[in-house]
């Protein structure tokens, strides 16, 4: 027998892995001539590859973070559409790190696929794509991506149709210590900044997944609303708000562009978990009173499975994918206008416990709701 009568085939294992370090090495100029600089001693996809951290300002902190796309590649499998999934991977790890006040720096992730073609099959091809959307997801995150790991695992994973993965990622992000969000930063009366999302992000897939087969049945993804396919509607790829930030917070060599005192990443959990996570440590709470509507799609899923408004507030970031807690909403709007982000007061932090948001659902329309 050989490795190939297990599924495994080495030789487009080589050629995928070769795919992705291509594309890794046109991310490696997000960091040229900064600290993070890309350095490889010999030109291998299969060679090390190290950074530059020489002459770190005193006071600085590393940290590592790790998440995944979840079931939203499931989208793509079922279209055929894979080159915007690096923008979801890249997203819940690199905007997560900027949460703390970090700087994220390089990324390393690992493809866990099925199968990457047997016989005359080969899906290189869909690999390519997703190495695509790495290298814009990495530019527009300001990273660079130090490796792209890929395992065939067979029978391990599924999903739909021939070319099934899944898709984690870890990145090292660097922070001023002294200027670190701790949430004890946050008081009374600073305004709640919201940056707009026009899509699902990575979270909450799976209750779009099961509404849209109760509703539609197993192909669901070849129905329309208003004349736009379901599946791209949900594929629609998450904005990733970083790169912005970090210039808005000055990273660590920099001198800040307005006073903020707290990020909110709005993903599993929705606005009130997220925010209420970050809200904790202060005692204090939020009125939110002029949110972003929510993604036709959103509104769509609530119809059709009664979703009703608190449950989907807590499942969906229902328009706003990052929240910025400041005293100074004007600067932090001009910060994210030169990065072509949609921003808004959307609310002020409030001296008791408690997050009240005016509903922008379908069932309880301009009603507030507690959490």
């Amino acid at each position: 027998m050989e490795y190939s009568d297990a599924g495994v085939n080495i030789k487009l294992g080589d050629d995928a892995s070769k795919v992705l370090y291509e594309a890794a090495k046109l991310t490696w100029e997000n960091r040229k001539g900064k600290f993070g600089e890309v350095i490889a001693p010999f030109d291998d996809f299969s060679g090390i590859r190290v950074i530059r951290v020489a002459e770190l300002p005193k006071g600085t902190v590393m940290n590592l973070g790790f998440d995944g796309v979840g079931t939203k590649m499931e989208l793509g499998e079922r279209i055929g559409k894979h080159d915007t999934v690096a923008f979801d991977l890249l997203a819940m790890v690199c905007d997560d790190a900027v949460v703390r006040g970090g700087e994220p720096v390089i990324v390393g992730s690992i493809l866990d696929v099925k199968s990457l073609g047997t016989g005359d099959v080969s899906h290189i091809g869909l690999v390519k794509q997703l190495a695509v959307g790495y290298i814009n997801a990495a530019n527009a995150a300001g990273v660079a991506i130090i490796n792209g790991e890929i395992a065939e695992l067979g029978a391990r994973v599924n999903g739909y149709g021939p070319f099934n993965y899944n898709w984690g990622a870890g990145v090292v992000w660097f922070a001023d210590e002294r200027k670190m969000f701790t949430g004890r930063e946050i008081k009374a009366g600073d305004k709640l900044i919201g940056l707009r999302e026009y899509g699902l992000r990575s979270n909450g897939l799976s209750l779009v997944r099961k509404i849209m087969l109760k509703t539609h049945g197993e192909n669901w993804h070849e129905q329309e609303y208003n004349g736009k396919n379901l599946a791209e509607l949900a594929l629609y790829p998450s904005k990733i708000y970083c790169k912005a930030v970090v210039d808005l917070l000055g990273g660590i060599w920099d001198e800040p562009k307005a006073e903020v005192h707290g990020v909110v990443h709005v993903t599993g959990g929705g606005v009130p978990g997220k925010l209420g996570r970050v809200l904790k440590p202060s005692g204090l709470g939020a009125s939110l009173d002029d949110l972003f509507k929510p993604c036709e799609l959103m509104h769509y899923c609530q119809e059709k499975g009664n979703v009703e408004d608190p449950e989907a507030y807590r499942t969906w970031n229902m328009g706003q994918g990052m929240i910025i807690i400041s005293p100074e909403p004007e600067n932090v709007k001009k910060v994210m206008d030169k990065y072509n982000i949609e921003s808004k007061v959307i609310g002020e932090v409030t001296g008791t416990e408690g997050i009240f948001i005016k509903s922008k659902g379908i069932f309880s329309l301009d009603k507030e709701l507690y959490f």
